[in-house]
This record gives C-alpha cells, structure tokens and sequence, in this order.
C-alpha cells in the first residue's frame, strides 16, 4: 500500500493538469465506513505500531510512536468520530495513515486502509444534512459510490483539538 500512495502521490504532483477535474484520495475504513483523505496529505501507511501512551492527553490522543527517529503523535480516529472503542482483541490489528499537519507528524489510526481513489471533482456533494453532526465538523463533504459512501475527512478540523472541546 505504501508503494501505491507513494507513486500516487507523485504522479498526482506531476500530472496536476491532466487531473484538473479528479481528485485522488487514500480510503480507510472505520466500522465498515470509508472515508478518505487527500493523497497529498499522506507522508506514510503503517501496520500495527507499538504506542506509547502520553499522560494527561485527551482521550482521542492514544499516544506517540517513533517513525523513523520522528515523533508522531497517534490519533484514534475510532474515537474522534465518537465511535465505539475497539475490543481487546482487535488492538493489535488496525492501520494508520500519517500525515503531515504543519510541520507535525500525525498518525490516524483507523481499522483498514483501501486503495487510492481518483474520483470526478463533479460528483462530489456538500456533507447532507442526515450526516451525524459530529461528523459533518470533521468532513469536507461526500462522494456516493456504486456501493458506499466515501466521507472526505476534514484532516485540520479533525486535528484541532481547541474547537471540539465542547462537543
């Protein structure tokens, strides 16, 4: 899979002009649901990492783990989304997508990760308003597929732990 997002993502910065009217996304799944983010955000996609919890963190935040002698900062997307935990037994499986935030490396943890997905800029749709609240904060809007609906994750918003708070 890293293959793929990677030549993805290069091929996406070199033919910018042949892709005006798609836009290429790396799918995860999170209980059956796909979601997906921008192909260029994608530094990395991991398999299970060892995560070391940080104290006093939100509860969003599982932990940090060493890529490569970086720091990344794990987010449970499971838990972002207020989804139900995952049980003991599933905690040694599950992918991560990392991404870069401002300098910052983060890794979403999320079940599985897909393929990568170039879809028309036409079909895509602003979030519909039966979309559950706490996820319209966090999505850019929607694609319908033939088969499932693709939930285009909003990565800043999702990162940004200081506006959902209240939530």
């Amino acid at each position: 899979m890293n293959q793929l997002v990677t030549t993805s993502a290069k091929r996406g910065s070199q033919d910018l002009a042949s892709t005006e009217d798609h836009d290429e996304f790396v799918t995860m799944f999170i209980e059956g649901q796909m979601f997906g983010i921008p192909v260029l955000m994608v530094q990395d996609v991991l398999g299970p990492q060892k995560i070391t919890r940080i104290p006093l963190a939100p509860p969003e935040v599982a932990g940090s783990l060493n890529l490569r002698g970086r720091i990344v900062t794990a987010i449970d997307v499971r838990m972002r989304l207020r989804l139900k935990q995952r049980t003991e037994t599933d905690r040694g499986e599950g992918m991560s997508v990392v991404v870069d935030m401002r300098g910052e490396l983060y890794s979403l943890m999320v079940d599985s990760v897909g393929e990568v997905l170039s879809l028309p800029k036409a079909k895509f749709e602003r979030n519909p308003p039966t979309l559950d609240p706490l996820w319209r904060e966090f999505s850019e809007g929607i694609y319908r597929l033939a088969d499932k609906l693709l939930v285009v994750l909003d990565v800043p918003r999702l990162l940004d732990f200081t506006k959902s708070e209240a939530l």
